[in-house]
């Protein structure tokens, strides 16, 4: 069977594209999150969104769920192993982020002044 990417990162970019899904990763690589929790965590993202994007990583067996059946309703969200190797691979990219962050600020106020 011939593979549908043309490389790994468009396998990886087809899975995790969007703006959030990086971020929603990221945070349960820090450990199992309630929704609230991994909202807040996550920032800006609004709960259609984040819902959406949850259902896409559960379906492609990253994020696992656990419902607990209680009223008020109690759910956990966690990386499955697959989703903790992806986690692993964006440790590097993370980290590049984080050492050069200026320069990326400096991107961000540049494409603002354009608009």
């Amino acid at each position: 069977m011939t593979s549908p990417f043309t490389c790994g990162l468009d396998a990886v970019l087809f899975v995790m594209g969007g703006k959030w899904k990086p971020l929603i990763v990221y945070n349960l690589a820090q450990g199992t999150l309630r929704y609230a929790e991994l909202r807040r965590a996550v920032g800006r993202v609004s709960d259609k969104v984040l819902a959406q994007q949850l259902k896409e990583l559960i379906a492609d067996g990253i994020v696992a769920r656990r419902d607990f059946g209680e009223i008020p309703p109690r759910v956990e969200y966690s990386l499955t192993p697959f989703g903790k190797s992806l986690a692993q691979a964006l440790v590097q990219l993370c980290e590049w982020g984080a050492q050069h962050t200026d320069a990326l600020a400096g991107i961000v106020e540049r494409r603002a002044r354009a608009e």
